[in-house]
């Protein structure tokens, strides 16, 4: 019969591959077809992190993505139904800055000029050009969604369900507005929250000025504070300075009869360690203590007591041990002010500008400010010090810019009450790795309340509209409450969309009578994304009490991933609304990971020149390659992404590649069907039992991998699999498939390797499927009643009567005994190919002994030895010799050292290696008394005794004879012969097959030919040897081999 196998090219373009096997999929409907076949099993919920859709897709998110596909088709291989809902984040700053820098816009007045209708038609075309680019940007990962379904989070229906959650909120008293120092960027022109504050990038070293001010105390003549800080832009909101009452602090003469006062621990850094000190007290003598600030002339400054106040976290680390107090200007200074009934001043508006009530300042950006304030301050002999100081600053997460701390009004919903229900919540899920949950919790224990309202455009609108008459606060929390509450119904049932600025056109009817309008303000970004566990399964729409409802069948979602950051942003989000509104968490299973680097370690960057981006690292090295690196590091750690850690892959792949084109060549050559019989496994060679045991245990293996979401160890698995198959199973069965004669030996070699290769491609298929579809569809997707794709064939089930632990672990054994004989052959300098006479293996273990008993005829196979002995004193191979180890000995008996080392001397060397290595310590007498010596003291040496060459581990000692005969040299130099005509025939383009005649020229060939000719020419397919040379030579080689030259011609034979 024709055989149904191609053969594969030597060396594979995966990404041409890749391109081919998304063409066969998408021609044949695979996964429609795959989604068919599983409808009506079990079920398995995932709910998709929404990308953002604002950008091309980087390798980054490409890392969480594979992961998502990995384990969404795992599922689908064993029959579950899913719903494969692909997201798109679409709301909020990061949308918001890119379409300003698209249309060229610096400021929310330039916005408004533009017209938000317009700015928010741009930023919804902007996401929906950007949703498709990474839709193909995902397919080409392989990643397997519902493209035509995906979710949006700027929809109608996702705004709705967060207005339920908002009015739940509200009913529940948690919403309220608030008058709170918040985290600002005055380009954006809005606040940010906690969570977006603590982002990995948010924190960064920037330089500042730093000054030290000296401000006189009230009543007390010539005496000053000195006060630092690095933020002079705020000492116009100045109310206070802060000590801790219990450091020392000091009273120092300073020029003329100034005084200064600053604390003990930073004297020497400040003034220098020959200052004068007058005095030293607690800084609670300092309390209550008034003082004269940089700005007292200004109006706001005029009724302002500024007092000196305690403060537990005054530090000595920088600065003065005297802390500058602006609670409107400081997140922890308005915490302090609070408790201390300071006033907060407000001093700059929303873009960073000074407010007109601030004389000389007003009207200056704070951004520009530093050299004017520290000319004033130098003017008016405040000034100390002044210094560039680098720390650690925030900055706008989206547009870089650093930001300011502001006193505004902004929404909040409060914690307290939310807070146990959540931990409780949490502790629920199965986090993995644990110390996500650790996070999480930690994060549930500390996080403040929530802010949640942007004075931004292009997001959720607030559903919050206040009366101006009576000042009620209305919640409205679905469009069906919106219309009936408006005083216009029609203006809600023409609206195009829930955004602004056509929201914003819609008033309802106050309770009081009165015409409310909407708040201005949108809502923060993880609202949109907290809430899809809701919106995707149309929460409000669907019957919550029928089992059968679609909420019913996928609420919770079984499994979510993101990376490490989202355990604060996405994951606390979905977990907050969750628990408002069903007291559960949304997620059974959080599987979290960390960030992709350069390979060097180092974070991705365009300014660094080190950024790669997602279309050029697939078309280089193809999404299989992509997806084992991302797999194949543990998600506690970093990925190293990379073109160098790439190679490394393709190197890894090729292993398997070689395999999979070995078995092809002689599998066409052959014709081998694989529907032909095969003997039982029970009854095929041991080397074909022992690999398929292995197949079998990979399988349990890889289903526990998969099943705990936790599959980078499975690469790793895979890997030294099919290096065993290769190195190992292959190498050693190679005879099996090149004799000509197909008997039950050749076609259980087949069948075994056919069984590997298809039993490999299964296990790997969520984690390289395109790779995996290649090895299916030339290996068994032509069979009759075979499946169209391997991801519509089932997930493989171990044999357990396959599985045979015992001759595993034997093999272990053997293959440590051929390791260590290979590891004396190098010490000794003979190479694999030279025969030797004999193998002595040293141990007294009986499971050792019996393996290399019972796996004798391969040992001496692969050792290329004749004969094999076996001993139970692996010392009667060795000789020893014994040092004093004096790094040891020297510090511990000190003068009487040398005496140790003549007693040391005295000792049985073989008898002391045989204690140290059993564990036991070593007694010597040292000037009369006792003492005992463990492996740190004695540096033991040994070696093989005469004639033998050993290598040794902790339970094995293996030896082999280094004496050659003649008959041995002569076998040595046919091998030689052998592997140098083999390299000939793959030089001159010989097929595998191909028969040829062969000619050898050199000295002793008369010995050699009648000794090995039918070995050397059923090695090398020839079909006569002779000595001299061919006529018709189509190669030529000369190989030495010693001090002598052997000249080699080969000559194809047509065939009979």
């Amino acid at each position: 019969m024709a055989t149904p196998f191609k053969r594969p090219p030597a060396q594979p373009d995966l990404p041409a591959i890749e391109e081919s096997i998304l063409g066969f999929w998408e021609k044949n409907g695979i996964f429609e077809k795959l989604r068919a076949k599983n409808r009506g099993g079990p079920r398995h919920s995932f709910i998709d992190g929404p990308i953002t859709a604002n950008n091309p897709m980087g390798v980054h998110h490409a890392w969480g993505r594979t992961y998502k596909d990995v384990y969404t088709r795992y599922r689908a291989m064993r029959g579950f139904d899913q719903r494969y809902q692909n997201g798109f984040d679409c709301q909020g700053l990061w949308v918001e800055v890119e379409v300003e820098r698209d249309l060229g816009l610096n400021s929310k007045r330039e916005i408004e000029e533009y017209g938000l209708d317009n700015f928010s038609r741009a930023c919804a075309d902007r996401v929906r050009r950007f949703g498709q680019r990474i839709t193909e940007q995902s397919k080409r990962l392989g990643m397997w969604m519902d493209w035509s379904d995906s979710y949006y989070t700027h929809s109608d229906s996702n705004i709705e369900h967060i207005w339920h959650f908002l009015k739940t909120c509200h009913e529940n008293g948690w919403l309220r507005r608030g008058h709170r120092v918040m985290p600002w960027c005055t380009r954006c022109g809005t606040s940010l929250s906690q969570h977006e504050l603590l982002g990995t990038d948010t924190y960064q070293e920037l330089t500042h000025t730093a000054v030290t001010m000296r401000l006189p105390l009230v009543g007390k003549p010539r005496e000053h504070l000195l006060v630092w800080t690095t933020t002079p832009w705020t000492l116009a909101g100045n109310v206070a300075c802060a000590v801790s009452p219990d450091l020392e602090y000091v009273r120092v003469r300073g020029p003329g009869d100034d005084v200064y006062i600053l604390s003990r621990g930073t004297l020497d850094r400040v003034l220098g360690s020959d200052s004068e000190v007058l005095e030293s007290f607690p800084g609670s003598r300092l309390l209550g203590l008034k003082y004269e600030g940089p700005w007292d002339e200004l109006p706001p400054q005029h009724d302002v007591p500024r007092r000196i106040v305690a403060w537990e976290e005054v530090a000595e680390a920088e600065g003065t041990g005297i802390v500058h107090i602006a609670p409107g200007s400081g997140a922890e200074d308005y915490e302090l002010g609070q408790s201390e009934g300071l006033p907060a001043l407000q001093i700059i508006d929303g873009e960073g500008i000074y407010r007109p009530e601030y004389g000389e300042l007003a009207g200056r950006a704070v951004a520009d400010a530093n050299d004017f304030i520290l000319a004033s301050l130098r003017a008016k002999g405040l000034l100390l010090e002044s210094a560039e100081h680098t720390h650690r600053y925030p900055v706008c997460w989206r547009c870089k810019q650093e930001i300011v701390f502001n006193l505004v009004d902004e929404w909040f919903i409060a914690c307290d009450q939310i807070r146990p229900r959540m931990i409780r919540a949490a502790e629920q899920v199965d986090w993995i790795p644990d110390s996500a949950g650790l996070r999480m919790r930690d994060w549930l224990e500390n996080m403040g309340d929530w802010a949640i309202s942007r004075k931004r455009y292009w997001g959720l609108p607030l559903p919050f509209y206040q009366c101006p008459a009576c000042q009620e606060t209305t919640v409205i929390g679905s469009v069906a409450e919106l219309r009936e509450r408006a005083v216009d119904p029609e203006k809600v049932d023409s609206l195009p969309e829930l955004h602004r600025p056509w929201i914003d056109e819609v008033e309802i009817s106050c309770h009081c009578g009165q015409a409310a309008a909407r708040v201005p303000e949108v809502g923060d970004c993880w609202l949109d994304a907290g809430i899809v566990p809701f919106s995707t399964l149309d929460y409000l729409g669907n019957d919550q009490e029928d089992p059968d409802s679609n909420w019913n069948r996928w609420y919770p979602a079984n499994f979510i991933t993101e990376m490490r950051e989202q355990i604060r942003l996405w994951f606390y989000s979905m977990l907050f609304m969750s628990v408002a509104i069903r007291d559960r968490a949304p997620y059974e299973t959080c599987f979290v990971y960390e960030k992709v680097m350069d390979d060097k370690g180092q974070a991705m960057h365009r300014s660094f020149g080190n950024a790669i981006g997602f279309d050029e690292a697939v078309d280089r090295m193809g999404a299989d390659v992509m997806r084992w690196m991302y797999v194949g590091t543990n998600p506690n750690s970093n990925v190293r992404f990379g073109y160098g850690p790439g190679r490394a892959v393709v190197r890894r792949f090729l292993t398997l590649w070689n395999i999979y084109a070995f078995f092809l060549t002689y599998a066409e050559l052959d014709g081998f069907d694989p529907a032909s019989p095969a003997p039982p496994v029970a009854e095929r060679p041991v080397l074909d039992r022992w690999i398929l045991s292995r197949l079998g245990s990979l399988q349990n293996q890889a289903e526990q991998a998969y099943e705990g979401y936790w599959v980078y160890p499975l690469v790793d698995q895979l890997e030294h699999f099919w290096d065993d198959v290769s190195n190992w199973y292959v190498r050693l069965c190679r005879r099996r498939y090149w004799k000509s004669q197909a008997d039950a030996d050749k076609a259980a070699a087949y069948a075994t390797l056919y069984q590997v290769l298809g039993g490999i491609a299964r296990l790997m298929g969520p984690l390289a499927p395109f790779l995996a579809e290649e090895l299916y569809q030339n290996l068994e997707a032509h069979a009759p009643e075979a499946p169209e794709s391997l991801f519509l064939c089932p997930w493989p089930t171990a044999d357990e009567a396959v599985i045979d632990a015992e001759l595993e672990s034997e093999f272990e054994i053997v293959r440590a005994v051929i390791s260590l004989g290979r590891a004396a052959r190098a010490q000794s300098g003979l190479k694999n190919r030279q025969p030797l006479a004999e193998l002595v293996v040293g141990t007294a273990d009986p499971a050792r002994r019996r393996a290399v008993q019972r796996h004798r005829d391969l040992i001496l196979a692969e050792v290329n030895v004749k004969s094999l002995r076996l001993t139970e004193a692996s010392s009667s191979m060795l000789s020893f010799s014994l040092k004093p180890n004096f790094r040891s000995l020297g510090p511990r008996f000190g003068r009487s050292v040398n005496s140790a080392a003549r007693a040391i001397a005295e000792l049985d060397a073989a008898e002391v290696a045989a204690r140290l290595e059993s564990g036991e310590s070593v007694a010597i007498q040292l000037d009369g008394r006792p003492e005992e010596l463990s492996d740190q003291d004695l540096i033991v040496r040994y070696e093989g005794i005469a004639g033998l060459a050993v290598a040794v581990d902790s339970q094995l000692a293996v030896g082999i004879s280094t004496e050659l005969d003649s008959a041995l040299e002569l076998e040595g130099l046919a091998r030689e012969l052998v592997h140098a005509i083999q390299g000939l025939r793959r030089d001159a383009g010989f097929e595998i097959a191909d028969r040829i005649s062969l000619a050898i020229a050199g000295p002793d060939l008369p010995e050699l030919l009648a000794a090995h000719a039918e070995e050397i020419a059923g090695e090398v397919l020839a079909e006569n040897v002779r000595v001299g040379s061919l006529e018709g030579a189509e190669a030529r080689g000369e190989i030495r081999i010693g001090d002598s030259a052997y000249a080699i011609e080969l000559e194809r034979q047509s065939p009979a």
